[in-house]
């Protein structure tokens, strides 16, 4: 893919942000779901790291190397004419910049990063050293002349027994993430709770990505809620397989 049409469709992925609420971005994973997808009549995607290490028989957790996620995801955003973004989970240690080139390279024009590093250990990125990071992307992306979507990611409510217990250090968490750069926040781990989407779609400016699933969530709920952006995360590969065991049970011997 040429840099001029990178650019371009960096550009639409920030415009379409602005013009849908919110905007729905299918999590896929490889050509087939992708241009299924696109199909179906979505304008953009995103691929995400679980269903593409599902669909490549790896690990999730950063169970595969940058040069392994960038060699699958390049025909993928290949095979459609949507502006694709791509969970990079925490960066597979690369520092922004080469994670940056490489995305650019391969086509893409956002991308997910979160504070979970599963390459050291599992840890969780303090506040301001996942903020930092977060800035030295948005600069890299700068310095590449690519507006590239950074949806920046938090996992405190996910490893919180009591999500309620985090809410205060999870919005200071993501008004950091703003302030460094990013173009929109995903708290992971709070789709079924209106209390806490609430409050974290009161407390930044920008949108705020919430987990999906196409079957069991409804759109006009988080449109009500506030929230700004919805992906489906693993939740979509999950309905299809669900759905794919219910067609094939009456075959089985």
């Amino acid at each position: 893919m040429d840099f001029r049409t990178t650019v371009e469709r960096a550009q639409r992925l920030k415009q379409l942000h602005a013009e849908y609420k919110p905007l729905v971005l299918p999590t896929v994973w490889d050509v087939w779901s992708a241009r299924t997808a696109a199909g179906a009549g979505f304008p953009a995607l995103t691929i995400g790291s679980h269903p593409l290490a599902d669909s490549r028989g790896a690990e999730d957790h950063e169970g595969q190397t940058f040069e392994e996620v960038l060699a699958a995801v390049r025909p993928i955003i290949a095979a459609v004419d949507v502006p694709v973004s791509v969970d990079l989970e925490a960066g597979y240690g690369q520092q922004p910049a080469d994670l940056v080139a490489g995305l650019i390279e391969a086509g893409g024009v956002g991308l997910n990063v979160e504070d979970t590093v599963h390459s050291d250990g599992g840890r969780v990125r303090g506040t301001q050293e996942h903020a930092k990071y977060i800035a030295g992307l948005r600069a890299a992306a700068d310095d590449a002349g690519v507006p590239l979507w950074v949806n920046g990611r938090t996992d405190l409510f996910l490893h919180a027994k009591d999500a309620s217990e985090v809410r205060d250090e999870a919005i200071e968490r993501l008004r950091a993430m703003e302030q460094a750069g990013a173009d929109s926040v995903y708290p992971v781990g709070i789709q079924d709770d209106d209390d806490l989407l609430t409050a974290v779609t009161g407390a930044v400016a920008v949108p705020v990505n919430s987990t999906a699933h196409p079957v069991k969530h409804d759109l006009e709920r988080f449109r009500r809620l506030g929230v700004g952006r919805i992906t489906y995360g693993p939740l979509l590969q999950i309905a299809l397989t669900d759905a794919m065991k219910g067609m094939l049970g009456p075959w089985a011997p």
